[in-house]
């Protein structure tokens, strides 16, 4: 696979071979979060209460790395488990993206994430999934096994977050796939980066606050990291009409 890296106007982003982004960073701020589909990917940080979770995180599709990177500097303690299945993705985050050294609180396995769930023995808080070959296909990553693997990875309050492209033909056919894998209890919504829709599953609702709720929260999460998800909140709403439904 051919790795590139492009710069323009302060940004630098990783592509595989081809147009399709995989991956941005701020120069002026490596450890933000450039892209806003990777913004709203954290909105579980609000639904699950930041404070003292996520404490096991599993990463599947490591790119630029951004999402590795906001968590480990924003949740210190949590142990992360990053799972790229192209060793030279992980030279080029070091390289480019000031991907951080590894550590006893964050360790890179070279492995199909599909395998990984399969194999897995431990239980996660959080399960992040941006896995995209060059032409933008997720392989089996979207697969039935791959989510009902994914789900025995969980714990009972755990959270797993998918970034789906709603441009691929079986776009809903997923939906539905991991809805009918979490029993229904799977919610997913727009991205405002164009044809990018995030999807949260777990064993238990995935919200049950109001809107109320998660706007003091997202405040706090802005005052201490910088993160903005306000914008994000208001347009989804966080009401059952503005669900994605897996029948539409």
């Amino acid at each position: 696979m051919d790795i590139l890296v492009s710069e323009e106007a302060g940004v630098r982003t990783l592509h595989f071979g081809s147009s399709w982004v995989q991956g941005a960073m701020r120069i002026a701020r490596p450890w933000n979060l450039e892209l806003a589909y990777t913004r709203e990917m954290m909105a579980c940080l609000l639904f699950r209460g930041f404070s003292n979770w996520p404490r096991k995180v599993l990463i599947i599709g490591l790119g630029a790395g951004s999402l590795t990177k906001y968590l480990h500097r924003n949740c210190p303690d949590a142990q992360m488990t990053v799972v790229e299945i192209d060793p030279s993705v992980h030279v080029a985050a070091q390289m480019h993206f000031k991907f951080p050294e590894e550590s006893r609180h964050l360790s890179v396995v070279y492995e199909d994430g599909a395998d990984f769930v399969a194999r897995c023995k431990q239980q996660f808080d959080l399960i992040l999934v941006d896995g995209f070959d060059e032409n933008a296909r997720v392989g089996r990553l979207n697969s039935l096994e791959f989510y009902l693997n994914a789900k025995t990875c969980l714990k009972q309050d755990g959270l797993l977050v998918c970034n789906m492209l709603s441009k691929r033909k079986d776009y809903l056919t997923s939906l539905k796939r991991l809805g009918e894998s979490f029993d229904g209890e799977m919610i997913a919504f727009d991205s405002q980066d164009p044809g990018n829709v995030i999807a949260f599953a777990g064993h238990q609702p995935v919200f049950e606050g109001s809107l109320k709720d998660y706007k003091s929260a997202a405040f706090e999460l802005k005052e201490k990291t910088g993160l903005n998800l306000l914008p994000a909140l208001t347009r989804w709403g966080l009401h059952t009409e503005h669900q994605i439904g897996i029948d539409d």
